[in-house]
């Protein structure tokens, strides 16, 4: 791995020097030619006497990069795929957050990391994605594909929403909730399991549908092939709703159709050793912290 892109967002003079050593021993280790996003390029502890190259979103594909390091939490690196979109390029996430479910390196483990990337000790870890499809969000130029979740929810008004939902264009039901979620089994993790969602494993080619809050209490979530393709509309008291992709969120119309499916192309996660799912799901969600065990 020769050029290897390094991004980041607002980073804390703390962890100021963990994305130092990580630059230094990705030269000293890889013989590396290090690319940094321009949103790093004006911290000067950290461009002081390194000879670091500056990307951006439009010209990261022409930098022939090799690996792209996310360095945060685990939303810098659900930013970090509308980068990569289809590219290929595999992506480490190095946690300088909170949680770090995607990003789960640990800035203490840096160094057994460069030293897996030099010996070649990893997995790439293929993980699907949702796409999704409407005339207006198509015109717009957010991406529309996301590796945690689309979230149908509402927009200002308190009351609830009715979407009606179809697999393959078979009724499925009629939700009265805050909202619905559609999430990848990368995104089973996250706003699906806080809203009751199981725990689906990478690779297991399935999607759960979550509600948000429903108002009829016998609905569940319900786990789906990644074959089917699933139709949503939505209708509040507010002329619109909105649809969440990651991070990412745009206004649509009332009773405007949103078809969601498994995109096309995945996205590559460098797992290390003795860094895989289901060691990283029983540390963060504490499992076996049981005083018999």
């Amino acid at each position: 791995m020769k050029n290897i892109a390094i991004y980041g967002k607002s980073i804390s003079e703390k962890n100021l020097k963990f994305l130092r050593i990580l630059i230094n021993s990705l030269i000293q280790e890889l013989d590396a030619e290090i690319y940094i996003h321009h949103h790093l390029k004006d911290y000067d502890s950290l461009n002081k006497n390194l000879n670091l190259k500056v990307f951006d979103e439009e010209n990261l594909s022409s930098c022939k990069v090799d690996l792209l390091i996310s360095f945060g939490g685990d939303g810098t690196l659900l930013d970090t795929v509308t980068m990569i979109r289809n590219s290929d390029i595999p992506v480490l996430g190095v946690n300088a957050g909170r949680l770090g479910f995607l990003a789960n390196i640990n800035q203490d483990d840096i160094l057994l990391a460069v030293k897996a990337l030099k010996d070649k000790d990893f997995k790439l870890d293929q993980r699907s994605l949702l796409q999704v499809e409407n005339n207006n969000l198509m015109a717009s130029s957010i991406s529309n594909f996301a590796l945690n979740e689309v979230t149908v929810h509402k927009k200002d008004s308190s009351s609830m929403l009715k979407i009606d939902a179809s697999l393959d264009d078979e009724y499925l039901n009629t939700y009265w909730s805050d909202g619905l979620i559609v999430a990848t089994p990368t995104g089973s993790t996250a706003y699906s399991l806080s809203c009751g969602g199981p725990i689906i494993t990478p690779g297991s080619n399935n999607f759960v549908i979550t509600p948000i809050s429903p108002h009829n209490l016998n609905l569940r979530p319900m786990v789906v092939g990644d074959d089917v393709s699933i139709r949503l509309e939505a209708e509040s008291r507010e002329s619109q709703f909105l649809v969440t992709m990651d991070s990412r969120s745009v206004s649509l119309s009332n009773n405007e159709c949103i078809l969601i499916k498994k995109a096309d192309f995945s996205i590559k996660l460098v797992e290390l050793p003795d860094h895989n799912f289901f060691k990283t799901v029983r540390n963060k969600l504490f499992w076996g912290k049981d005083s018999r065990n």
